[in-house]
C-alpha cells in the first residue's frame, strides 16, 4: 500500500474507534486524514472498498503487534510458546486498545454484510495459519481444532478487556501465561495444565 492509502485506512480506523460505524464516511475520512475532499473516494469508491481497506490495515497493524511468525516453539517443553503468547497478548491489550475497538466494529459490521464477512474471514487466515503451525509444532493431535479454541479464548479475553465486562484491568503477563498454560495443557495432554 502507498503512504496515502495507509493514511486513509488509519483515518478510517480512528473514526471507527471515536465515532463507530455510523461515523465512518468518505468525507469524515478526508477530514480526519487532513486530505482534500474527494481523496478517499478516489482511493476507495464504495463503502465496501473503504471497509476492506480498514480491515486490511487493521490486520497489518495487528500483525506487527502480535508477531506470531517470530514466536518460539522450543524442542523441550512449552515455556517459549507460553512466553511468546503471553507477551503478544499483553502487548496488544496494554498498548493497542484502539485496534481492539476497531476490530469489533468491523467484525460486527461483517455480520450484516456477506461480502465483508468473506473478506474479513480471509484476512483472518494470516493469524490462524501461524497459530495452527505453532500448535502442530507443540505436539497438538488436532491443531486446527485447537487453534479455534485458542483463538476463541483470546477473543473472549480481548473483548472483555475492551468493553470492561469482566476485567477492570488488563491481566498481567504472568496471569496470561497461567491461562495459556492451563488451556494448552488441556489441549496437549498435560495434567492439570502443567505441560510447561
Amino acid at each position: 500500500m502507498t503512504a496515502r492509502a495507509d493514511l486513509i485506512a488509519d483515518a478510517a480506523l480512528t473514526l471507527l474507534v471515536e465515532r463507530g460505524m455510523r461515523g465512518l464516511t468518505h468525507r469524515a475520512v478526508d477530514e480526519t486524514a487532513g486530505l482534500p475532499q474527494g481523496s478517499t473516494s478516489n482511493y476507495a469508491r464504495t463503502r465496501q472498498a473503504l471497509l476492506e481497506a480498514a480491515v486490511r490495515r487493521l490486520a497489518d497493524r495487528e500483525a506487527r503487534v502480535m508477531s506470531l511468525e517470530e514466536m518460539p516453539v522450543p524442542d523441550t517443553g512449552l515455556d517459549g510458546l507460553l512466553e511468546g503468547l503471553s507477551l503478544a497478548l499483553h502487548r496488544y491489550l496494554t498498548d493497542h486498545r484502539d485496534l481492539l475497538v476497531a476490530r469489533y466494529e468491523l467484525g460486527l459490521e461483517a455480520t450484516r454484510r456477506p461480502e465483508l464477512r468473506a473478506f474479513y474471514d480471509e484476512t483472518g487466515r494470516r493469524f490462524r495459519e501461524p497459530l495452527t503451525a505453532l500448535m502442530r509444532a507443540a505436539g497438538s493431535s488436532e491443531p486446527e481444532r485447537h487453534t479455534l479454541s485458542l483463538v476463541a479464548w483470546c477473543e473472549g479475553l480481548m473483548f472483555s478487556c475492551a468493553v470492561g465486562a469482566f476485567h477492570s484491568s488488563v491481566p498481567s503477563r504472568e496471569e496470561l501465561r497461567t491461562g495459556f498454560r492451563e488451556l494448552l495443557g488441556g489441549m496437549l495432554g498435560g495434567p492439570g495444565g502443567t505441560t510447561a
